[in-house]
């Protein structure tokens, strides 16, 4: 499972004893919850359960064994027209998108509401947005990409998916010489997101 995947079949007996009301809600009516970046034990993933409100959030565990189905961000990318500029924007820039010819797609509420049907967007929402880099990304090719999706209805919250965790678009078109990477050991500054000896060092 890999981070932004939405899951289903996760059942409220699988929560923690002191979990909030509303997350065991939001499993009875047998949402998905989200994979998130963590260690954890074999036969696991870790997650996230999302509620009504910005604050609704919980992470959690899943045993593997209870997934009926998962979503990746690049099964999102059909989103239909509407009046929330974060679906505008996914409309707009997907031709840009898609011109780059590697996997991207939606996270973040634009992805959840596709997915769902549950309608968690609002006027001012962003659009976030993943994009698998499995090779290096220039840093003038960053600062290109991240000037043109400057022209969108709304902001537009990119993350590079490296082989080893996502960096933000915005910080590596950036003139910081180190950048945060966020990885499922934690966050670390480096200089090369797509450096496997850097990491270990």
């Amino acid at each position: 499972m890999d981070a932004h995947d939405l899951l289903w079949g996760m059942t409220q007996d699988q929560l923690p004893l002191d979990a909030p009301e509303w997350a065991r809600r939001v499993l009875l009516a047998a949402r998905p919850v989200v994979v998130r970046r963590a260690v954890i034990g074999a036969g696991r993933v870790a997650v996230g359960v999302r509620g009504g409100q910005r604050s609704d959030r919980l992470a959690a565990e899943m045993p593997v064994a209870s997934i009926q189905r998962r979503c990746r961000p690049e099964q999102l990318r059909g989103g239909g027209r509407a009046q929330v500029p974060a679906l505008q924007a996914l409309h707009a820039v997907t031709p840009l998108m898609d011109s780059l010819g590697l996997p991207w797609g939606p996270t973040g509420g634009v992805g959840y509401q596709l997915a769902t049907g549950v309608a968690v967007l609002h006027q001012g929402s962003d659009l976030d947005l993943l994009l698998r880099t499995p090779a290096a990304l220039s840093r003038v090719e960053a600062k290109a990409l991240l000037q043109a999706l400057g022209t969108a209805p709304c902001r537009i919250d990119l993350q590079l998916e490296t082989p080893f965790g996502a960096v933000a678009l915005a910080e590596w078109a950036g003139a910081s010489k180190r950048v945060l990477l966020k990885s499922r050991h934690g966050a670390c500054l480096v200089s090369n997101p797509w450096s496997a000896l850097e990491l270990s060092a």
